[in-house]
């Protein structure tokens, strides 16, 4: 077993190497950034949702709109997919698990709110079936995953394929990222 001390040079590395990396996604991210702020100032909405690891940051990053940032300002509306234990139990036991974001979609999505789908394979079932979902309601459909984006970046009108093999590096960066868009955000409504 490797000491702690090595362990964590290897993980710093492997992390520093996909930052270094990260200026290939500076384009989707301005899109991405760009849609956030339309969205929101013609009155609609962001909903993000994933599972595990994914489904925290869906969490947060609605926590960071919806409260804030950096800076205090208006309420921002978005909402997490993931959290109304309620509504993800009862699907899930009356329909199934693959389509437990697809329901919340069509209930709640508009055309125009925007529709970030969190999956670092980009084959999540669920996910997928989201963002699907989110394409025919007329959204903006954003998905952040790993380096081959598979199924949730061909369905994405913005894709952030963060450029790694490892799930915890891309994770790691679709939180970082979030953080960006999220300023990004806050300083078009500081305005």
């Amino acid at each position: 077993m490797p000491d702690f001390s090595t362990l964590l040079r290897g993980h710093l590395d492997g992390h520093l190497a996909t930052l270094n990396r990260l200026e290939e996604c500076r384009e989707v991210l301005a899109a991405i950034a760009d849609a956030w702020v339309t969205a929101l100032k013609a009155g609609n909405k962001i909903l993000f949702f994933g599972n595990g690891g994914s489904a925290a940051d869906a969490q947060h990053l609605a926590a960071e709109l919806v409260v804030r940032y950096r800076v205090n300002r208006r309420a921002l509306p978005a909402i997490a997919l993931t959290t109304d234990t309620s509504i993800l139990t009862a699907h899930s036991n009356d329909y199934g698990f693959e389509t437990v974001f697809s329901r919340q979609v069509e209930a709640l999505a508009q055309p125009g709110d925007v529709v970030v789908g969190i999956s670092t394979s980009g084959t999540s079932k669920n996910v997928v079936a989201g963002l699907k979902a989110a394409r025919e309601r007329g959204c903006i459909v954003v998905s952040f995953t790993g380096q081959n984006g598979a199924d949730c970046a061909a369905l994405a009108h913005h894709a952030y394929c963060v450029p790694t093999p490892i799930t915890a590096y891309a994770q790691e960066c679709h939180l970082l990222a979030g953080h960006v868009l999220c300023e990004h955000v806050e300083a078009a409504f500081q305005q």
